[in-house]
């Protein structure tokens, strides 16, 4: 199996950096993440694409407010990931900047149309997050030639 150039049979360990919500909401907090990766020996950086509004409902009710101990405690779900999603907008550059440097870059998408968005930047590969590893429909349309498959997908 091959991760871009990298062949996982021959190559040894392939090393993935996540940048998830480190960014704090400032692109170059995210490209000094990607650049921190690749001065310690990451082969790669992954990123996650997603929306609020494709993760959660904005909701009131106690199932979809936080509890447990943290800093979000008695927050909604919503308001957390409004708060660390990477802005769709900052993918272009992201992707640009961590193949200039030459660090692999691909993303955890949370549904199809992050897949649609994602395909623009011919990724290496996706990595399907724990949560979604029952999302078949997901993980088919993933593993697919979602070029193909874009015309029958409303």
């Amino acid at each position: 199996m091959k991760i871009a150039d990298f062949d996982l049979n021959s190559n040894g360990v392939y090393i993935i950096a996540e940048l998830s919500a480190n960014h704090g909401g400032q692109i170059e907090i995210a490209k000094q993440s990607i650049n921190a990766a690749k001065e310690v020996g990451a082969n790669a950086i992954k990123l996650q694409t997603y929306t609020p509004d494709t993760l959660t409902l904005n909701c009131d009710n106690e199932d979809f407010i936080i509890t447990g101990g943290t800093l979000w405690d008695n927050k909604k779900l919503y308001d957390l990931y409004k708060e660390a999603y990477l802005p769709w907008e900052w993918h272009k550059e992201l992707f640009s900047h961590a193949r200039e440097i030459g660090i692999d870059i691909f993303s955890s998408p949370f549904d199809k149309t992050a897949i649609d968005f994602l395909e623009q930047f011919n990724p290496p590969a996706y990595k399907i997050a724990s949560f979604e590893i029952t999302d078949y429909e997901l993980i088919r349309y993933a593993a697919s030639d979602v070029s193909t498959l874009y015309h029958t997908y409303p």
